[in-house]
């Protein structure tokens, strides 16, 4: 084994020294920039798979420098770099990837890639390793096609192999190292469909309190079914918005460790995932109403605009976050087959605004601790921060404005038992609300508002206390005059 550790080292890049596939990633790239570009790619194809990578190089570039590594791998070769041996990329990728992260990383004595009209994979990487290097060396690869050229070579290096296919290789072969993978388990799947942000369509639900028929079984379990269609839809948004922003995403300090951009999920695994779950959706969204199937279908249109164009410009972005939470609200009105006030509406837009303001200016915040000036992918600085605070505020405010003239409304005070009990509400918002602006200001807020309110437990023991109190207006009447 010293003698084989003495002769080059050649290692593949896509699936061994990073853990993602830099085509279908370009391929993403290039759908990004432009929709139709997926009319050009049967064009592009028909070029062979070198002229494929050829045009779709043209297109659009990997940034080296955001791409996900094997860090235990990289550990290894930087070893083996400081102890003079030959390191070697060999690669199907484009060469213009393999160049830029050859130079990113500066291990290469030499990069072996596809060239215009030369498809470097199978027996034709074979043959440019053994023109480069001779027919001494040892390979790095990770698939069943590398295969014959862990035949060829005199040991090898296995990196996330699956267990039939390191068999084969130890049968003929002699390992030098292994580099087993991290298997992606139900947390990491649970991570990717976002879950935890099923919380946020609860929102459906809010008419169903509102009206008080929280008692009607035929209303509680339609609101049920709508509650996990728009569930099952928002995952696959989810999925599709990560892999839409995998660079902007590998640029930020947190977002860069989710399932897609960390590379712990394949991308063509996400979008099968994203399908079914949009496909349940769909079945389920039928089955409540056809009405709620076309809001749902709004939704999604409307989720698409921000995430595909409108969350780049600056306050646009905001009011469409604040559009999509109110859609939930009226959405769940559709779905049991109860008219939403102009009160609720009004309410919800400039609650919604403060929330998604919250959001931007926390996300700024974290951006000045760390020194930098704006955000990666949307048009925000540090210095936009002056109008946002007070910005964000007075949405708040407006809010609780609403809530005040909700209260001395005549449906109001016809429908509730005790509507003055409804003032403690408007309290109950107003600290509330003051709150959230409070933990932004000090750095301490989520990325999501929504989720820190609801995984908070002052925030969470507020709004249980609120709508207490709102209950208790209409039910009791306690025979108090304001």
């Amino acid at each position: 084994m010293t003698a084989a550790m003495n002769r080059p080292l050649v290692v593949d890049l896509d699936g061994t020294l990073t853990p993602t596939d830099t085509l279908v990633e370009s391929l993403v790239k290039v759908v990004k920039r432009s929709p139709m570009n997926l009319l050009r790619l049967p064009f592009w194809l028909m070029q062979g798979r070198a002229g494929f990578k050829e045009a779709i190089a043209a297109q659009v570039g990997i940034a080296a420098e955001h791409l996900p590594y094997r860090e235990p791998l990289l550990d290894y070769l930087r070893e083996e770099k400081a102890k003079g041996r030959q390191i070697v990329l060999a690669t199907a990728a484009h060469h213009s990837i393999a160049d830029g992260v050859a130079k990113h990383l500066g291990l290469f004595d030499h990069v072996l890639a596809t060239e215009a009209g030369h498809n470097l994979k199978g027996k034709a990487k074979l043959q440019a390793i053994q023109e480069k290097v001779g027919g001494s060396f040892v390979y790095a690869g990770d698939s069943r096609a590398d295969v014959p050229i862990w035949k060829s070579a005199q040991a090898a290096v296995l990196v996330d192999v699956s267990p039939t296919t390191a068999e084969t290789v130890k049968q003929g072969v002699p390992i030098e190292r292994e580099f087993p993978g991290e298997e992606a388990g139900l947390s990491v799947w649970l991570r990717a469909l976002r879950v935890h942000q099923w919380l946020k369509n609860l929102l459906l639900f809010v008419p169903l309190l509102t009206a008080f028929s929280f008692f009607d079984l035929g209303k509680l379990v339609s609101m049920v079914l709508a509650f996990l269609a728009f569930s099952f839809a928002a995952s696959a948004t989810y999925m599709v918005n990560d892999l839409w922003d995998l660079e902007n995403d590998r640029a930020h300090p947190r977002k860069r460790l989710r399932p897609f951009a960390s590379a712990r999920l394949p991308i063509l695994h996400g979008l099968a995932v994203a399908a079914a779950a949009l496909f349940l959706a769909f079945g389920l969204a039928f089955t409540v109403s056809k009405g709620f199937f076309l809001m749902l279908l709004l939704y999604l249109v409307l989720t698409s605009a921000y995430s595909w164009v409108l969350k780049e410009y600056v306050l646009i972005d905001v009011l469409m976050l604040s559009l999509l939470y109110t859609l939930r609200i009226l959405a769940g009105s559709v779905a049991i087959g109860i008219a939403t006030s102009s009160w609720l509406l009004a309410f919800s837009v400039f609650m919604f605004l403060s929330l998604a303001l919250v959001k931007r200016c926390a996300e700024l915040v974290s951006l000045e601790e760390t020194g930098k000036e704006a955000t990666r992918g949307r048009d925000y600085r540090v210095t936009d921060l002056v109008v946002l605070w007070p910005l964000g505020v007075g949405a708040a405010l407006s809010a609780v404005v609403v809530f005040g003239l909700f209260i001395s409304a005549p449906e109001t005070q016809g429908r509730y038992a005790t509507p003055q009990l409804l003032w403690l509400v408007a309290i109950g918002l107003i600290y509330w609300l003051a709150r959230l602006w409070v933990k932004t200001s000090r750095g301490e807020m989520h990325d999501d508002p929504v989720i820190y309110a609801i995984k908070d437990h002052g925030s969470r023991m507020t709004v249980f206390a609120m709508i207490a109190v709102m209950l208790a207006a209409h039910f009791l009447a306690l025979g108090l005059a304001l």
